[in-house]
């Protein structure tokens, strides 16, 4: 019966169902095939979205909205333009740095590959980057969205696991901060080699005149976080501190959030939110069918069977995160698998928060390898590129991740050294 639930599934995602459906409509199947009553799907459902930690989903999506259409978005980019845009392919460098400002406010990659590159991808082609490197750069960059707090995979796993988010979101600073350096460096080289321009140098005056502009989008990120870290509020409370934040500073310091544009914007959010409830919904139906079938412990028995030394566990388990990652949408592999994957690592003494980074980084760098690669799509999209060309240019932007996600896995201390220091 699971062959047929992994069947089904399967089957619905190559018709081009979206994922939360496939997962729905597989879990259907199987329970009519099982003569298990169909009240089990609500009920599971309702289980898997009872949490107050996920209350925070909707705060941080509205918030992201909310500063994206009140100008937030270029005041960033102009930011770090003025800081890095007269090195040799300083628009490259501005574009990742760029990201890992908004990934303080948005927590999803794909809310940065469509804000960032709606306005990069253009100026860096007008400016004379080849349209790969543009559209590449900017779905590389976004994948830090995830990793740098505020991030909603990282609320996802807390929930599942009881793992607090607070030491989830600290774990992630400096693995986000690595990726954002190391194609940083690959992104300089690569324009080195290409010949790709570079601005005017900014004076003084001039950057302090758009950090001036840019600091109240930064400060969201600093309230957010220490607002946490100090014990004012849980995470559930800081999306709301954030969505009032952001509506002080769109409407009464950077005045372009209207009145009229809060439907608009609000109904924008409340369709993001219901999405990600309804896949973690289904997502939670679906891996209840899987536990009570003993696929965990056969996944655990099959991986254990092959080793016990944790290196090379952990090694086996990226390769298969990296797999999944590939075909199956972040946030629907983070419910099915991050609970089951837990339970075999954590009696090989690896830390969960450790764990949890490693499983979220995985998954989002799938998001820029095919066949699915939503960043990918939609920066090829803003771009008007095609998406093999694309492809190649992101090779190495991958590589990076990859080392990133090496150096992460093997050595804990990148994850633990801040929560330990600062959460105990």
């Amino acid at each position: 019966m699971t062959v047929i639930l992994f069947v089904v599934f399967f089957a619905l995602l190559f018709l081009g169902v979206p994922v939360a459906f496939s997962l729905g409509g597989a879990s259907m199947i199987y329970l009519l095939l099982s003569d298990i009553p169909l009240v089990v799907i609500p009920q599971k459902m309702y289980a898997g979205i009872d949490s107050f930690t996920l209350l925070c989903i909707p705060g941080f999506v509205l918030a992201g909205n909310l500063m994206n259409g009140g100008g937030i978005t270029h005041r960033i980019i102009k930011f770090c333009n003025s800081l890095v845009g007269h090195i040799r392919g300083g628009l490259g460098l501005a574009n990742i740095g760029s990201s890992m400002v908004f990934a303080g406010i948005s927590g999803t990659a794909l809310a940065d590959t469509a804000s960032i590159g709606g306005i990069m991808i253009p100026a860096m082609k007008k400016e004379g980057y080849d349209a790969p490197f543009s559209c590449a750069v900017t779905a590389a960059s976004s994948t830090i969205g995830p990793i740098i707090p505020p991030s909603l995979p990282m609320i996802i796993a807390g929930t599942l696991t009881g793992i607090s988010v607070s030491k989830m979101f600290l774990a992630g600073a400096i693995p986000g901060l690595l990726l954002g350096l190391g194609m940083a460096i690959v992104s300089y080289f690569i324009s080195r080699k290409n010949n790709h321009p570079k601005g005017q140098k900014s004076t003084l005056r001039e950057r302090c005149a758009t950090f001036k502009e840019a600091f109240w989008a930064i400060m969201l990120t600093v309230i957010i976080l220490f607002g946490i870290l100090g014990g004012i509020f849980t995470p559930t409370e800081a999306s709301i501190v954030a969505v009032l934040y952001a509506i002080c500073v769109g409407m009464f310091i950077y005045r372009e959030l209207s009145v009229r544009a809060l439907p608009s914007i609000l109904l924008d959010s409340i369709v993001a939110t219901a999405a990600i409830m309804l896949l973690v919904g289904f997502a939670n139906v679906f891996a209840w069918i899987l536990t009570s079938q003993q696929v965990p412990q056969m996944i655990a028995d099959a991986l254990l069977s092959i080793s016990t030394n944790k290196l090379i566990i952990l090694l086996l388990i990226n390769l298969l995160l990296l797999f999944v990652g590939s075909f199956m949408e972040t946030i629907a592999a983070l419910v099915i698998l991050f609970p089951v994957l837990l339970k075999v690592v954590v009696p090989l003494d690896v830390d969960p928060i450790h764990f949890g980074i490693i499983m979220v980084l995985n998954l989002i760098i799938g998001l820029t390898t095919p066949p699915v690669g939503v960043c990918m799509f939609v920066a090829s999209s803003i771009g008007k590129t095609p998406m093999v060309e694309v492809i190649k240019a992101s090779v190495p932007f991958l590589l990076v991740s990859l080392f990133v996600l090496m150096l992460v896995t093997y050595i804990p201390a990148i994850t633990l050294f801040l929560p330990s220091l600062l959460l105990g």
